[in-house]
Order: C-alpha cells, then sequence, then structure tokens
C-alpha cells in the first residue's frame, strides 16, 4: 500500500544547453498510484523569505489533490493528514522543494497543505483536481501545537501570514468531513 502523500522526483535530461524534465503525465502517475485528472494550474510569488502560506484545504463535494514545486527560489511543503478516523490523523510530513532540486510533492484530498518559503522571491506553481470553491475553501493554524509543525525557521522569526492565515481554527476545533482511505502517512522515501 503506498503512501498517500508522495515525494516525486522527476528526471532531468541535460546537456550543455541546460536540461529538459517532463513533470507530469497521466501515464506516470497512474503508475505512481495518482490516477486524478489536473484541471487548474496556479503560480505564486512570495517576496519576503519566511512567508507562509497555509494551511488549507478545501472540503467535499469540491476537495482537491494537488501537486507542488518550487520553480524558483526554495520552500519548506508541509502536508497534514485530517482523514477523519486516520491512525495519523493530525501527524504531517514535510520536504524541501526547489528550483535546484526540482522534487514535487503530491498532496491527496484529505490533507491540509500549507509551505514557508526559504528565500527570498519564490515562486511556487502547483496543479489542483478541482477548482478553486470559496465556500468550500478551509484551513488549519499553521502553529498548532497539537500539530506541531517544525518550521525550518531562525528562533524568534515571526513569519509572513495573510490576514486569514493569522486566525485559521486550531485542528481540535474541526470537524473533518474527509473519509480515511485504509492508507495511513508515511514518512516520505
Amino acid at each position: 500500500m503506498s503512501n498517500p502523500v508522495q515525494l516525486i522526483s522527476p528526471k532531468r535530461h541535460g546537456d550543455a544547453r541546460g536540461w529538459f524534465t517532463e513533470i507530469y503525465s497521466v501515464p506516470a502517475f497512474e503508475q505512481l498510484g495518482i490516477p486524478c485528472t489536473f484541471v487548474q494550474d496556479n503560480h505564486s510569488l512570495s517576496v519576503p523569505a519566511f512567508t507562509l502560506r497555509g494551511l488549507h484545504f478545501q472540503t467535499p463535494p469540491r476537495g482537491q489533490d494537488k501537486l507542488v514545486r518550487c520553480v524558483r527560489g526554495a520552500i519548506f511543503d508541509v502536508a497534514v493528514d485530517i482523514r477523519k478516523d486516520s491512525p495519523t490523523y493530525g501527524k504531517w510530513v514535510g520536504v524541501e522543494l526547489s528550483a535546484v532540486n526540482g522534487d514535487q510533492l503530491f498532496i491527496p484530498i484529505g490533507f491540509a497543505h500549507g509551505f514557508v518559503t526559504l528565500e527570498d522571491n519564490c515562486e511556487v506553481s502547483y496543479k489542483c483536481s478541482d477548482t478553486y470553491a470559496p465556500q468550500s475553501d478551509g484551513g488549519i493554524r499553521w502553529d498548532d501545537p497539537a500539530i506541531g509543525i517544525d518550521w525550518p525557521m531562525p528562533v524568534g522569526t515571526v513569519p509572513e501570514l495573510s490576514a486569514k492565515d493569522a486566525v485559521q481554527p486550531l485542528l481540535a476545533d474541526f470537524d473533518s468531513p474527509f473519509p480515511y482511505d485504509g492508507r495511513p502517512l508515511a514518512p516520505l522515501a
């Protein structure tokens, strides 16, 4: 049984001119056990280092699978299990995604997503399996002590947050509509 959150490292084919990589193809992702179809691409720029976006999700019936990559700079990308009755409910995994390493993180429906930028002028591009639906928009506090994400920021750093992210509810105040699919969250390979 595969990990629901997957770290994907696309192969880069390089020569003196630079490199080429295939970041998404339906057959390749089906082989990874990711059968979703992406219908929206998003792209964000975060100017100051230690800008934190998250933890976000969309509730059913408008849940979103996400495929995240950093195309300029570096981020620490996080997924938190928010599936009701999951043995790993409230647990998280995180990984550095950067323009240099080219890695991507697949985050399925039932996980909250967030990231913090590790340097100035970071650009993040991500695919979603459903379009944005304001009525389904949800979030959890980025600094919820029950989750305990170890954000890689210097001691005493206060991240740049949106007004919305500064007041998201705690996990304890969230009644999850996401079912558990039998696949517990595991450490990223």
